[in-house]
């Protein structure tokens, strides 16, 4: 019944979310018809489209795994972002430095990537923990040092600088290369490694001891300590864990896509990842057709631009609402229940 309701929820959502770009659109001198005709075009037109959709999905998947981890533990972990880049850096760094049989090595340039991002997650998360950091705070201001930091690294300046027309590290070797599904296509097994870690997830959160202690946290931290569960250590797995999830599709996505570490070449996907935790409901399985759907956005957004049926502003300001009301319920209940505990929490004090 309640996934129902959430379907149903969903579905309404998509469609003010739609109605109300039309109607941008027409105030904006634009045809609500061929904007969304190439927006679906765009995104599902053909084999290469629907393949590029799933290439913007993949690295979404992974982030948002990571939002609604931390989420799941009643922790904002909005620096997704950073722990995907330094993952991606050192996932790359393994990839052009160590020498390994394949497969074995597209398997230690994925751990690296993950260790990489588990240790961004890891600061915020004993700061959180042992010091009361607000970790919305933390995870943003770590999430730009991780961004320009890598982008020092392969600066012309830095010590991985690796061609003189771009700022991008070496190539990765073959043996790291994480395979694609089609010889010319982007779209690489780090789709399937993040349906997986969905899954794995799933059972982790609702079938373990160790995911009932995370979720219990998530819901009252309080009580959870009552219980005899130690706060502040689940508060340090899950925020580290989360970090791991979002360094490895960063490796996963400088392994198959890219090949080699480039500044700056994420256009969002750790952001993508907060909507895209929030539309699942915080849910790991959900979290598949929300970062689909995310990824549909992106790619029929870059058709829209490319047909030019709509400009790239008009193309990103209709991304924006479609996310908005999407992500707007869940917010709202986030809210609600925020605003209840902190009612509770007045209401004892002497």
């Amino acid at each position: 019944m309640r996934l129902v309701k959430e379907l149903a929820l969903v579905g309404v959502s998509l469609l003010l979310a739609f109605a109300v770009g039309a109607l941008v659109a027409k105030v904006s001198g634009l045809s609500p018809l061929a904007v969304y005709r190439e927006l679906v075009r765009g995104a599902f037109g053909d084999q290469y489209r629907i393949f590029q959709t799933l290439t913007q999905a993949t690295p979404i998947m992974f982030t948002s795994l990571s939002f609604l981890l931390a989420f799941r533990c009643g922790l904002f972990n909005i620096g997704a972002e950073g722990q995907l880049y330094m993952g991606a850096f050192f996932g790359a760094w393994a990839g052009f430095t160590f020498v390994l049989p394949p497969y074995l090595h597209t398997a230690v340039a994925l751990l690296v990537g993950a260790l990489a991002g588990a240790f961004w997650g890891f600061i915020p998360a004993w700061l959180r923990a042992r010091r009361g950091t607000n970790e919305f705070v933390t995870t943003m201001m770590f999430s730009y040092v991780a961004v320009y930091f890598t982008s020092w690294l392969v600066s012309p300046r830095g010590p991985y600088h690796g061609t003189q027309w771009a700022n991008q590290t070496v190539r990765v070797l073959a043996s790291a290369e994480l395979p694609r599904f089609v010889r010319g296509m982007q779209l690489h097994w780090g789709l399937v490694i993040a349906g997986l870690f969905a899954l794995f997830l799933w059972y982790f959160l609702f079938r373990t001891p160790r995911g009932y202690e995370i979720r219990a946290v998530g819901q009252n931290p309080r009580a959870a300590q009552y219980a005899g569960i130690d706060v502040p250590r689940v508060m340090i797995l899950s925020l580290t864990l989360a970090g791991a999830l979002a360094g490895l599709g960063g490796a996963a996505e400088i392994l198959g896509t890219h090949r080699r570490f480039i500044e700056f070449f994420s256009p969002g996907y750790g952001w993508d990842g907060i909507a895209g935790g929030l539309i699942a409901r915080a849910h790991p399985l959900a979290v598949i057709p929300a970062a689909i759907l995310i990824g549909a956005l992106r790619a029929g957004g870059m058709g829209m631009d490319r047909a030019g049926v709509a400009p790239s502003d008009f193309v990103t300001l209709l991304q924006g609402i479609v996310i908005f009301f999407l992500v707007a319920p869940e917010l709202f209940r986030v809210f609600r229940r925020l605003r209840r505990e902190r009612r509770v929490l007045v209401h004892s004090q002497p």
